[in-house]
């Protein structure tokens, strides 16, 4: 807070935060795999619909701009990679996007014509590694954070980097504390202590998983966050692939190979939308953030009922690149 603050002006940062609700929109629906642009223009009708249904906050799901490869093997057994397989992994490739780079540029701009928070699941690209990632737009179509998974799960740890602990971030925003957790990063319980330890009061998860077990875990996590959650998942059918396509999906074109599930879940568990099957659409709540404080008069998981004195938990934060450059002392004199 700046010293040339009047008195009056600092008595009125004692106010308390906004009370009022925020509406939030998780969007259920499948990329373009291999396309950017398309997804692009997809996900840009998606976002006005969302806009026009007067939300401020809109979730898109995991790997939506880039693609989730489901049921892809990549050409891959124990000891040996096929020639299909690279090629299959350069295609990949070429539809991640850089961050930043154009397409941010294009979600920014999305974010800015709505004026809306905008959360998305991308697939990004850093020299030959690409990585399972979620940005964050503010309403003026800034990129506020960027967040890589930090555990691919199972057969993803073949085509996507493992993230480190410096995008382990809550942001803090005019609709609340808002924070993204991807997929399975939902089931590691010192992860979700980390994020729970920053107040997290808006979780966003979005998911490649469309099992029924997804919602009961939505609904832990709300309850022992004592957060709001947000999770959405693309629905797919197997002509939202190529039809040259290699993997082990069905071959008939209507054939649903995501089911979706979005839903959004109070601090005390309670569904507020959702979940939603088998269809494209949307699903949208009102979040009442004193929630999140009600919730907390019995139950804190970093605070009053956390027991400091049996468990801790170190988070390191420090990025871990693979090559640092430094300049050999007096260098920055020559």
């Amino acid at each position: 807070m700046s010293v040339s603050m009047s008195l009056d002006d600092v008595i009125a940062h004692c106010a308390a935060d906004n009370d009022k609700p925020v509406r939030a929109t998780c969007v259920q629906a499948a990329s373009v795999i291999f396309d950017t642009p398309r997804t692009l223009q997809k996900a840009r009708h998606l976002i006005a619909d969302a806009a026009q249904g007067g939300a401020q906050l809109v979730l898109l799901p995991e790997a939506f701009v880039g693609g989730y490869p489901r049921g892809a093997g990549f050409g891959t057994v124990v000891g040996a990679r096929l020639p299909e397989g690279r090629e299959l992994y350069a295609r990949y490739h070429a539809g991640a996007i850089d961050v930043p780079g154009p397409a941010v540029a294009a979600l920014g701009l999305m974010a800015k014509e709505n004026r809306i928070h905008l959360v998305v699941g991308v697939i990004e690209r850093e020299g030959l590694t690409l990585y399972c990632s979620l940005l964050f737009f503010s309403p003026a179509g800034e990129l506020i954070a960027k967040r890589r998974k930090l555990m691919p799960t199972g057969g993803e740890r073949l085509i996507w980097g493992f993230g480190d602990g410096s995008t382990l971030t809550v942001l803090p925003t005019p609709l609340g504390k808002l924070c993204g957790v991807i997929c399975w990063e939902n089931y590691m319980p010192l992860l979700r202590a980390a994020m729970y330890a920053q107040g997290a009061q808006i979780w966003c998860a979005p998911t490649a998983d469309g099992r029924p077990t997804w919602l009961p875990t939505m609904q832990h996590i709300a309850m022992e966050g004592r957060c709001f959650v947000m999770s959405t998942n693309q629905f797919c059918r197997r002509s939202d692939f190529p039809a040259d396509y290699p993997s082990e999906l069905p071959v008939e074109p209507d054939a649903i190979v995501a089911r979706g599930g979005a839903c959004i879940i109070d601090p005390m568990g309670v569904v507020l939308a959702g979940p939603l099957w088998d269809m494209e659409g949307s699903v949208s709540a009102e979040l009442d953030l004193r929630k999140t404080v009600k919730g907390g008069f019995d139950f804190d998981p970093v605070g009053h009922y956390a027991r400091a004195d049996v468990f801790r938990l170190h988070v390191d934060t420090r990025p871990k690149p693979a090559v640092s450059f430094s300049a050999r002392s007096g260098d920055e004199h020559a």
